[in-house]
């Protein structure tokens, strides 16, 4: 059933991540068992187990919302603690009294949610005891920097080849996309292959969307990273062309919602009409030329290499009946050549 597809993901964790969540945990309690002398430190190991991240970046973010979160329950415990006692009333009254403090400071999902789990637990185990509730904030300290190191030390994740897969996707498709205006404005269409069109054109805002998230883990996964400067000329890479298909995908929607509306196999007689198609080819194979790795471009042969989009067109004379369509067409083309080409200054 639905709701339970969205319980599981559609591809496991890597293995090496399980694998450095394990080590973290275990060394987080070993280290905050010896030095404090705690023969159970459950806030190191849940400390260790939530840092330990995907990137450097998402660990710090948690290690901080997990001791600010830590920190604010302890202290609430503790109040609560030695004025009523650990009665169940309290326990409660502690945990809602958590909850208003952290929406009234507006903390995120990390903190708010920290903050009556460890006054609860504070209170229940122990929270007549400063010294015991001290020894939670440092024990959970410990877990949180032992999951960071830990997540460094062990080969820091890098996320840039799922971006340049995105990226890659997206440009396959919007290239192929641009291809099929073309050809409908070439060759008759039916009201099924406009819709077809139509519905293949609005996919690449879902393949942008993904792009986008994809390049922001791979950002994310170079911050602070000891193999940063070996992938940022990569991602460097993908996220300007992914400007630049931002860009295409937009005006690529635009073409294929005008052709979709307007369509009149008349257009194919027109002599715009026509150039108009064999610029969409063009920029479908420019924009394929663009989006080739470095290595990629040196092996293609020469004749392929070359970019094919001509000076922007010109109308001096609008078409009496299809002018709405054909300019929207051209100001769409104009800015196509604009980012592929990069010549703002012409047209």
């Amino acid at each position: 059933m639905k709701f339970i597809t969205t319980l599981t993901l559609a591809r496991r964790s890597p293995l090496l991540q399980v694998l450095k969540t394990s080590v973290a945990a275990v060394v987080a309690w070993m280290v905050a068992s010896f030095a404090l002398q705690q023969p159970l430190p459950i806030f190191a190991a849940i400390a260790a187990l939530l840092v330990v991240q995907p990137s450097v970046t998402q660990s710090i973010e948690k290690g901080l919302e997990r001791s600010i979160g830590v920190v604010a329950g302890v202290a609430i415990a503790l109040g609560a603690g030695q004025l009523f006692g650990d009665h169940s009333w309290v326990i409660l009254s502690v945990i809602i009294i958590s909850v208003i403090v952290a929406w009234a400071l507006r903390l995120g999902p990390g903190s708010a949610n920290q903050i009556p789990i460890s006054a609860m637990l504070v209170i229940a185990l122990g929270g007549q005891n400063s010294g015991y509730a001290l020894e939670r904030i440092v024990e959970t300290i410990i877990g949180a920097l032992i999951g960071l190191i830990v997540n460094l030390a062990i080969v820091a994740p890098v996320f840039v080849s799922p971006a340049r897969v995105a990226v890659a996707s997206l440009t396959k498709r919007t290239a192929a996309v641009l291809e099929s205006l073309a050809r409908a404005l070439s060759t008759p269409q039916s009201d099924a292959e406009l819709r077809k069109l139509l519905a293949e054109s609005r996919m690449l805002r879902d393949l942008r969307d993904a792009a986008a998230i994809a390049l922001q883990q791979g950002a994310d996964s170079l911050t602070l990273n000891p193999r940063k400067s070996k992938h940022h000329r990569l991602l460097r890479r993908e996220t300007e062309l992914f400007a630049m298909l931002s860009v295409l995908v937009t005006r690529t929607l635009g073409m294929a919602r005008a052709i979709h509306d307007r369509y009149d196999t008349n257009l194919m007689t027109d002599p715009v009409v026509i150039s108009i198609a064999r610029e969409l080819e063009r920029a479908a194979h420019d924009l394929r030329v663009r989006g080739r790795a470095p290595g990629e471009r040196e092996s293609a042969p020469a004749t392929i290499e070359l970019l094919t989009l001509t000076a922007p067109l010109t109308v001096l004379t609008p078409h009496p009946q299809h002018w709405i369509l054909i300019g929207s067409l051209l100001e769409d083309i104009r800015r196509v050549h604009e980012v592929i080409v990069g010549d703002k200054d012409r047209g």
